[in-house]
C-alpha cells in the first residue's frame, strides 16, 4: 500500500485493553497507527515492535499542553488523522457516590471528558483543514444506562455522550463526530466491577477483530451517530 493511500489513525490509551489491542489490528489493516497513553515503559515496547511510520509517545490526555505538543509534532509531520479515536478512559473504584474521594472523581473527570475535549481541540482543526476525517469517542452501556457504585464514570460517558452530539452540529461536511459504546469487555476496567465473571465476557483481542473493520467503515454518513460496537 502506498504511503499517501494509508489510512490515519490517532489512538489513545493504548498502553493496555481495547487501545493495545487496537493498534495490532490496526496495524494488520495497514493503518499508520499515532498513539499514546501515560505509561511511558509500555508505549516504549509498543514503540519497538511498531516501528515508523507508526508513532508511540507517552501523553498524559489530561494534560493540554502535553498533548499540545504531542500533536504540533505529528501535524507538523504531515500525520493528520482520517481517524481520530478517543479511547482513554478511568473507572473509580466501586462505591456509593458519597463515599469516592474528591481528587478520584476528579481524576476520572480529568481524563474521561477533559482528556477528550483535549484531543479533539488540537487535533480537530487540521481535520477541517484536509477537509475529512472521523472522530470517535469511546462512550460505554454506562453511558446510556446506569449502575450503582460508579456514578463518577457513569456521569463521564454521559457527558461524552453530549458532547459528541453537539460536536456532530458543529462539524464541516466531510467530517464526523461518533460516539462509540464498545460493548462489554474482559479489560482491567470490567474486572474492577465484575471481578472473575468479567471473564465470560469476550477478550480485547477478540472484540478487536470486529470492532477494527467496523471503526474502519464509518464515515460522514455517521455523523451524529451513537453507535455500539459488533458483539
Amino acid at each position: 500500500m502506498a504511503d499517501q493511500d494509508r489510512r490515519r489513525v490517532v489512538l489513545t490509551g493504548v498502553s493496555r485493553g481495547l487501545g493495545r489491542a487496537m493498534v495490532d489490528r490496526f496495524v494488520e489493516a495497514g493503518c499508520e497507527v499515532f498513539g499514546c497513553a501515560r505509561s511511558g515503559e509500555t508505549v516504549l515496547e509498543i514503540a519497538r515492535t511498531y516501528g515508523p511510520p507508526h508513532d508511540f509517545a507517552c501523553v498524559d490526555v489530561s494534560d493540554d499542553r502535553a498533548v499540545g505538543r504531542w500533536t504540533e509534532r505529528l501535524i507538523a509531520a504531515g500525520k493528520v488523522p482520517d481517524l481520530l479515536i478517543n479511547n482513554a478512559g478511568l473507572i473509580n473504584a466501586s462505591r456509593e457516590l458519597w463515599k469516592v474521594p474528591a481528587d478520584e472523581f476528579a481524576e476520572v473527570v480529568d481524563v474521561n471528558i477533559r482528556g477528550v475535549f483535549h484531543v479533539i481541540r488540537h487535533f480537530l482543526p487540521a481535520m477541517i483543514e484536509q477537509g475529512r476525517g472521523v472522530v470517535v469517542n469511546f462512550s460505554s452501556g454506562w453511558g446510556r444506562s446506569v449502575a450503582p457504585e460508579v456514578a463518577p464514570y457513569c456521569a463521564t460517558k454521559f457527558a461524552v455522550e453530549g458532547l459528541t452530539l453537539a460536536l456532530a452540529e458543529e462539524l464541516p461536511p466531510g467530517l464526523a463526530a461518533v460516539a462509540l459504546n464498545p460493548g462489554v469487555i474482559a479489560t482491567d476496567l470490567l474486572r474492577s466491577c465484575f471481578g472473575p465473571s468479567a471473564e465470560h465476557y469476550p477478550s480485547p483481542d477478540e472484540w478487536s477483530q470486529r470492532a477494527v473493520p467496523f471503526l474502519l467503515s464509518l464515515g460522514p454518513q455517521d455523523n451524529g451517530a451513537s453507535l455500539t460496537a459488533p458483539g
